[in-house]
């Protein structure tokens, strides 16, 4: 039984705010998002915090991960967010959430009132990062399959786009706009 399929019939509260910051590997996840919860006064989960020992493994020799390997790191994350929303509470989550099937199933998760912050960058400001980055289980080498795997969330229900070729605190800033031009809609 997936995380979705577990929560689909709880009766929640309405959450205060339910935010995931995806993107690719090296597009500032972590930043961003310790950096909204910090603004909204929210808690930050971290998605890397969650994966199983053998995804990282995978992941530091360099091998991309598969769907297999992220269905149940991808019900980690929707377990967090659905006890945030049972609790009528908000939090920000940071995960990378490439694939529409990975946001499909963290929105289920969560009750369908789910935030995206989609960071956006170029190729060469992505690998510049990741390549100055240390001490993350993450090489620069799987770049490539993260950017082939992402599927652009652009015009999906509940997801705003911020460019990350910008200072941490004017992309928290463009996001917070957008987020709140989101919930007056």
């Amino acid at each position: 039984m997936t995380a979705a399929t577990r929560h689909q019939g709880d009766a929640a509260a309405k959450p205060r705010c339910l935010i995931v910051v995806m993107g690719v590997s090296g597009s500032g996840k972590t930043s961003v998002a310790k950096a909204l919860a910090e603004r909204l006064s929210l808690p930050f989960l971290e998605g890397d915090q969650l994966h199983p020992p053998a995804n990282v493994e995978k992941m530091s020799r360099g091998i991309p991960l598969t769907d297999a390997d992220r269905w149940p790191w991808l019900d980690r994350i929707g377990d967090g967010l659905h006890a945030a929303a049972a609790a009528g509470e908000g939090i920000v989550v940071s995960c990378s959430a490439l694939k529409r099937t990975y946001r499909d199933r963290l929105r289920a998760a969560a009750g369908g009132d789910l935030n995206f912050v989609f960071l956006d960058g170029s190729r060469d400001v992505l690998l510049a990062r990741l390549q100055a980055r240390r001490n993350h289980f993450m090489p620069a080498n799987l770049l490539d399959s993260q950017l082939s795997t992402l599927e652009d969330p652009t015009g999906e229900r509940g997801v705003v786009t911020v460019g990350v070729d910008a200072p941490l605190e004017a992309i928290v800033e463009d996001g917070l706009q957008k987020l709140s031009v989101n919930w007056r809609a």
